[in-house]
């Protein structure tokens, strides 16, 4: 944890080290950033000379009644109007393109991270968080380019000409008029600071109502059935109404400060008056200087205003980058993955000695020792909470063991290469998990190699094709999120195409039919006897059927391995499979 990114302060006014990060995300469209930069720079420099120009107008053409001169001057004008509108559409142009390039580039850097992390992370971050971190965090970084530091550079180089061009022009006059200076800063010191505060607040409120909007439309299920709608409608009319003071009271700040400024450049436009008019009466300053300056000033004034605005903007979007960097630089969470590819798994499997827990020293599985052969199959059986899907969670690799080791084909897990793994090895959960889209987009899951024939041919030999064909539109029927319009065995068919089409090397089965009718039942059964012939598996059964042909059955209780053998073996032992059999499947052979 030793990166500069991560010592963050909470409310630092600026993090070098994250600026410097998200000006590096400009890196490939330098071009474009370098000619932002030159266009701000001239721009800032030709604002001022107008008034310059104004002045000299007055003082040498009008005054002296000489009308070639003045049109030539007008002209000249005109001109330089055309330019600096030209140059700020060009700037404006630029500085978007890039803001929206680079939060492209950032988006795809961290939906790449969060895919690569291990299941512990999402175990304990809500996803509605994550969503506002993929989605609106990295969109205010987005105006940092736009609005923000190309602009805030543009605008004080202004004031600077602008201070140079006054000096140059009646240094007394300067001093009068800019005698108002120290209140506006204070002015903006504060309004700053202000809205900082504020805005952090709405970023959290944002985080807040999207996390509780994503859970409860992925719940709502629950919230009817419980009748919970209007207990939840109050929560939520809370979040939204904390969400609504914290936007009012930053737009509170603006609407004081922008007047107060008003008034502050109304009050040095006065002086100036008050001042030259003696002046004039003297004969010390001329109409063309006053006119002159009362232009500089309010040009003056006009980027001091959005200066304020413009730090915040700059502020939240390294507030933003600050927490996407810190999420991205987390690495605790990734899962580390190994160098050494098996071409071919055979699917030999030991598990030696393996304790394990979500949290360390509360262990879910406590010294387990299975050793799988090469087209054998082990079936796995125990009360809920025994241990079942654990090891078949550790055999994908999305959790880490504390003690004992897993070897598949002699290689120790950790060494082997997570991706290539885990392409060999075809999980089926009971819960199954369609994502919206085709039916043939859900078997395939974008791999380009494989072709709808064999993904057929895959279908007619587990029984699914028949079913598939009587959908409206066949292979190409849209399921909807997570398959609502299918049931529960459809949806179990499929992923088990899904998971046979990349004919993997070990099956892992979490098999629960017991919610499915009795004809799909059938249909499964056959399925799950053709999948597993010629392969190593492991079955979490929950069904006779399956159990009474597995090489060995393993029964859990608590974590730890009570009894082992074959159907035969158990039942005679009479002990814990015994009873869990009378008890859970005596019934179901009575059908």
């Amino acid at each position: 944890m030793s990166k500069p990114t991560n010592n963050i302060k909470k409310g630092t006014p600026f993090n070098v080290d994250v600026f410097k990060r998200v000006f590096a995300l400009a890196k490939p469209y330098k071009a474009k950033l370098y000619t932002a930069i030159i266009l701000t720079i001239s721009m800032a420099f030709l604002g001022p000379i107008r008034p310059v120009l104004i002045q000299h107008t007055i003082d040498h053409f009008i005054a002296t009644n000489n009308p070639i001169g003045l049109v030539k001057m007008s002209v000249l004008l005109f001109a330089i109007l055309l330019v600096q509108a030209g140059m700020q559409v060009w700037s404006t142009v630029l500085t978007n393109y890039l803001g929206q390039h680079v939060i492209k580039d950032l988006r795809l850097q961290v939906y790449d991270y969060l895919t690569g992390l291990r299941l512990l992370f999402y175990d304990k971050t809500p996803v509605g968080t994550l969503v506002t971190r993929t989605v609106s965090d990295i969109e205010t970084i987005a105006d940092v380019f736009s609005e923000g530091l190309i602009n805030i550079s543009g605008d004080l180089l202004q004031i600077v000409f602008i201070l140079i061009f006054m000096f140059s022009l009646n240094w007394k006059l300067s001093l009068v008029s800019l005698a108002v200076l120290p209140f506006l800063l204070y002015a903006g010191y504060v309004f700053k600071e202000k809205v900082r505060t504020s805005f952090e607040d709405v970023r959290t409120q944002v985080a807040r109502l999207n996390t509780f909007v994503q859970e409860h439309i992925q719940g709502m299920q629950i919230v009817q059935l419980f009748g919970r709608q209007q207990q939840e409608f109050n929560k939520f009319e809370e979040i939204n109404t904390e969400h609504k003071v914290a936007n009012i009271k930053s737009v509170m700040y603006y609407s004081v400060f922008f007047p107060v400024v008003e008034i502050i450049s109304a009050v040095s436009t006065a002086l100036i008056v008050w001042y030259a008019s003696r002046g004039i009466m003297n004969g010390e300053a001329s109409i063309g200087l006053i006119t002159s300056f009362i232009m500089l000033i309010n040009l003056f004034f006009r980027p001091i205003r959005q200066l304020a605005d413009r730090f915040n903007t700059m502020q939240m979007g390294m507030v933003a980058a600050e927490r996407i960097f810190k999420l991205i630089d987390e690495q605790e969470n990734t899962e580390q993955t190994g160098h050494h590819t098996i071409p071919k798994v055979q699917g030999n499997i030991v598990f030696d000695n393996v304790w394990f827990g979500y949290n360390p020293n509360e262990y879910v599985l406590k010294g387990i020792d299975i050793n799988l052969k090469h087209g054998k199959n082990v079936a796995l059986v125990g009360a809920t909470g025994a241990g079942k899907s654990s090891i078949i969670n550790l055999l994908s690799r999305f959790y880490e063991i504390q003690k004992g080791s897993i070897t598949v084909d002699g290689y120790p897990l950790q060494t082997l290469n997570i991706q290539e793994l885990r392409k060999q090895i075809a999980v089926v959960l009971q819960d199954v998990f369609l994502f919206s889209g085709t039916v043939m987009d859900n078997i395939k899951l974008n791999n380009q190699t494989i072709s709808d024939a064999y993904v057929m041919e895959v279908a007619q030999k587990l029984g699914a094709h028949d079913f598939i064909m009587r959908l409206p539109d066949g292979y190409q029927q849209n399921v909807y999120e997570r398959g609502a319009t299918l049931s529960v065995g459809q949806r179990q068919l499929i992923s088990f195409v899904r998971a046979m089409v990349t004919n993997p090397a070990v099956l892992v089965l979490d098999e629960a039919t017991s919610s499915v009718d009795n004809e799909t039942e059938e249909v499964i059964q056959n399925a799950i006897a053709t999948m597993m012939d010629g392969r190593t598996s492991i079955v979490i059964a929950h069904r006779l059927s399956t159990i009474q042909h597995a090489d060995e059955i393993i029964v859990l209780e608590k974590g730890t391995i009570v009894e082992r053998g074959n159907h035969q073996n158990l039942l005679n032992i009479d002990g814990y499979y015994k009873k869990l059999y009378e008890l859970q499947f005596a019934p179901a052979h009575h059908h």
